[in-house]
């Protein structure tokens, strides 16, 4: 304890930037991620959907639901991050080979973003895509795990996620393509 504070004296104004820097990492997540209207959605006493109105903003999104459906979860997973219950918001295994890939066509060929990352990206909506961005989206990524569970990262994912035209999250997609609670997907 002694040596910490001497060090702290002795070094007053690394000490000041470390200070700064983890209070500027603490609030650099936004309290609500996502802030955009939803469908209004007309539902019978059994919980059938009768009707939806189109959101706001021309987009059918449908309001959060609590429930991932394990099939999506487990599609998801294998398709988007299949290590995503084991890295902290980002996979620098994942980060490096898209990075080689994209060097050696000198195109994107491949992305390399966690769910984690791809949330982040979601809600920061139509920002220009540069590696300054990627950095700081890898920066809100680790900050979000460690705010929320990788469950609801998830939830967040599914429920934003676009899936084609103007269809957003799992629910309304679910909906529109088959007319059909997403729960009961095969």
């Amino acid at each position: 304890m002694y040596r910490s504070l001497r060090y702290i004296k002795q070094h007053k104004m690394k000490s000041t930037v470390i200070l700064l820097m983890l209070i500027a990492y603490y609030f650099c997540l936004p309290q609500q991620l996502f802030k955009d209207p939803t469908v209004t959605v007309l539902t019978s006493r059994t919980d059938e959907l009768l009707g939806a109105q189109i959101a706001d903003d021309g987009q059918w999104r449908f309001p959060s639901n609590d429930s991932i459906p394990v099939k999506f979860k487990i599609c998801i997973l294998l398709f988007e991050d299949e290590y995503f219950y084991k890295h902290p918001g980002f996979n620098p295994i994942s980060i490096l080979k898209a990075v080689k890939q994209n060097l050696g066509s000198w195109a994107v060929k491949r992305e390399g973003s966690s769910i984690t990352q791809q949330v982040i990206r979601l809600s920061r909506k139509g920002q220009p895509r540069s590696y300054f961005k990627k950095l700081k989206g890898l920066i809100l990524a680790t900050r979000l795990e460690f705010r929320y569970s990788k469950d609801y990262i998830l939830h967040l994912y599914a429920s934003n996620a676009p899936f084609g035209g103007n269809v957003v999250g799992i629910e309304a997609a679910s909906w529109r393509y088959f007319n059909r609670d997403a729960s009961n997907l095969s």
